[in-house]
This record gives structure tokens, C-alpha cells and sequence, in this order.
């Protein structure tokens, strides 16, 4: 598995309805794309669940890093890069995923919270300690899907949960959910993976 997302920050008076209608009418897609875990079409607009900004924020998991490749040089990405400019592409190598109680659910909203770990941090106690987290977190009520990647260039751990209702204020930054892409879902690794 491999995580990965770009944010394109627009401008505070963006018609958000235009990303509304892009993603409604270009999401489907991806919703067979070969490789493809699943995309969450995410959203946040300024002032609205505490944003302090509009953006459009896809967030990807990827059961097959080929697949990465072949959509970021592929016709789908062209198109955003073509649209907007070519955004700065964040991915981390998957060390957790786990479906939740709402799997079966329509997620409308997704968190994504990154942690910088300590230069001093034992990194096996801390990716530890975070998979126990989203084991844990799998668990709960609500949850449609939960995942943890590692970003070794930064030292940086990326936890992204999708949530069937509303997610919780202290789960990171919020987006909503416009549409999802889950043709693979079901090869995404699970569990610990080293």
C-alpha cells in the first residue's frame, strides 16, 4: 500500500461549486482504475469546520505503487495539472490499513493529521505505538476506513481516516467527502508490514 495526496489551495472567493461539479461529473473515473485503492475526493471551504481555507484535496491509497506512477503520468493527473498548475505531490510508504464498522457505509468525510517524529524518537516505539492507535480506531463507531503511512525523508507518519458521518474536531484536518473511488479496496495490506 502507498499513501499519497496534493492539496490545491484556491483563492478565499473560489466558487467551490466548480470543484462540486468537476468531482461529480469526472469522478467516476477512476472508479475502475486498475491499481487503485481507493480515492477519497476530498474538499474543505474557508470558514466551514474550521478551514481556514478553500481546497481541493484527493487523498489516494494505492494497493499497487505501478498504478501511482501510471496515473500521475497518465491523462487524470494531466488533467489537473492542466487545469490548475502542477501541485507539489505528498506520499507515504503504507504501514497500516483497516476497513471499520461503516465500511459498508457512504464516507462523507475524511480526517488527515501528520506527525513529525522526534529526532530522538526510537522509530519502531513510535510506528508501534501509532499502529495500536489505528487498530484501536478501527474499531470505533463511524469509521469507514483507517490508515498509516511513513514519509522516511521527513520522518513523518500520516494518519487519514474516512468517516461514514461527521468525524471528530480533534482527528486533524477535516475535508468532506465528495465522491468515492474504491476499486481495489479489498487489496489494500493490512496489519503490520514489517
Amino acid at each position: 500500500m502507498h499513501a499519497m495526496q496534493y492539496a490545491i489551495t484556491l483563492p478565499a472567493d473560489y466558487d467551490m461549486q466548480i470543484i462540486r461539479h468537476r468531482v461529480k461529473s469526472r469522478g467516476h473515473l477512476l472508479d475502475d482504475f486498475t491499481g487503485l485503492g481507493l480515492k477519497a475526493y476530498g474538499i474543505r471551504e474557508r470558514g466551514v469546520d474550521g478551514s481556514p481555507v478553500n481546497q481541493y484535496a484527493p487523498f489516494y491509497l494505492w494497493a499497487d505503487p505501478d498504478a501511482m506512477n501510471r496515473f500521475l503520468l497518465g491523462d487524470g493527473f494531466r488533467g489537473v495539472v492542466r487545469d490548475f498548475g502542477r501541485p507539489p505531490v505528498q506520499h507515504w510508504q503504507g504501514l497500516f490499513h483497516r476497513p471499520g464498522p461503516a465500511a459498508g457505509a457512504v464516507p462523507c468525510a475524511f480526517t488527515r493529521r501528520t506527525e513529525t517524529l522526534a529526532e530522538d524518537a526510537d522509530l519502531a516505539a513510535a510506528v508501534a505505538g501509532a499502529m495500536a492507535g489505528h487498530e484501536e480506531l478501527a474499531a470505533t463507531d463511524g469509521v469507514h476506513t483507517t490508515a498509516l503511512g511513513l514519509d522516511p525523508r521527513h520522518w513523518e507518519l500520516v494518519h487519514f481516516t474516512l468517516w461514514a458521518d461527521a468525524s471528530p474536531r480533534s482527528a486533524g484536518d477535516r475535508y468532506e467527502v465528495l465522491h468515492l473511488s474504491a476499486p481495489e479496496a479489498g487489496r489494500l495490506t493490512s496489519g503490520r508490514q514489517w
